[in-house]
């Protein structure tokens, strides 16, 4: 049995819905891939598909050797690609999406530079906060914070960033300062509609103990600029992105809170349907969003507290 040809007709399988559909991509006839499938499945010794007269679907064998299939698959288009001169030049137009709060830094200057090195790509760019479906919106590639998305999509890992909580001066003269995760439920708290939990906040010690407090206020909305800009304006605390933030922090405009204890840390990911075929623009894109990253992580260095500030708060 030739593994890579029926891994192929597998996943092309998988992909069609169908041996009919599948064999018309592969150019071969209905029963020999229907015997690849048959011969993977033997070589196995497990059942990959379920078969029934009205359709296919995936055992829980077949989900993840499927997965695997497709990561494999994908790495040697890609090394072939390499071997063959880096494919064509980048050229084209690129439809991207991403979140608000990474549009400024580090995606604008990423992509003007990029520009410069490949003027034959232009950018089409939807920023968006919501988890934007790339197959049926036709995107080539998001950046994304946070889990990747869904389960047919390659992703890979860029950098992270911590959540931090803040809040404006003024609020706090008024409220007073929360020193401990548990005091915010005390406290008017912005909650972010994007995340899993918007009402439970979790904060972890310097021992590695983790604090989970629930939390409630007078703002909940979508879009992180709007709940930064509320929480510089004194309407309440917010946690937000340690790069988002950090400039506001410099300024004085927000002053960190819960010195001692750390907001969650989130992955940043390049995410796009397939490295199957994928094209160069995509390929040197995500290739020069990694340099990026490398280089300057986020700018995940905001300014903490100076020892002055702390020691009023008895620190």
């Amino acid at each position: 049995m030739d593994r890579l040809a029926a891994m192929q007709a597998f996943a092309h399988v998988v992909e069609a819905g169908s041996f009919v559909r599948a064999a018309g991509k592969l150019g071969a006839s209905t029963s020999s891939t229907s015997r690849l499938i048959a011969d993977l499945e033997a070589h196995l010794g497990a059942r990959l598909l379920n078969r029934t007269t009205r359709k296919l679907s995936l055992t829980e064998t077949g989900q993840a050797y499927y997965e695997r299939c497709v990561q494999l698959l994908a790495d040697i288009d890609e090394a072939e690609a390499a071997a063959g001169a880096a494919a064509a030049a980048p050229s084209g137009r690129l439809k991207l999406t991403c979140p608000y709060n990474l549009l400024a830094q580090p995606i604008a200057p990423a992509l003007a530079e990029f520009n410069r090195r490949f003027p034959q790509v232009s950018f089409d760019v939807t920023v968006a906060d919501r988890l934007v479906d790339l197959v049926d919106e036709g995107f080539d590639l998001a950046v994304r914070i946070g889990a990747p998305g869904g389960e047919q999509l390659v992703a890979r890992r860029l950098g992270s960033t911590e959540l931090i909580a803040c809040a404006a001066p003024a609020y706090l003269a008024t409220h007073g300062v929360p020193d401990r995760p548990e005091d915010l439920a005390r406290h008017s708290v912005l909650t972010y509609a994007y995340v899993a939990t918007p009402f439970l906040w979790k904060f972890t010690d310097a021992d590695g103990k983790a604090h989970e407090v629930r939390v409630a206020g007078p703002l909940h909305a979508n879009s992180g600029e709007l709940l930064i800009a509320a929480a510089a304006a004194g309407m309440g605390i917010v946690l937000e992105p340690d790069f988002v933030v950090g400039p506001l922090l410099a300024r004085g405009e927000l002053r960190r809170l819960l010195d001692g204890f750390a907001g969650p840390r989130l992955d940043v990911w390049a995410v796009y349907p397939s490295r199957r075929h994928l094209s160069a623009k995509v390929r040197a894109f995500v290739s020069h969003l990694a340099e990026v990253f490398a280089a300057d992580p986020l700018r995940s260095r905001p300014v903490r507290p100076p020892a002055r500030a702390r020691q009023k708060r008895g620190r």
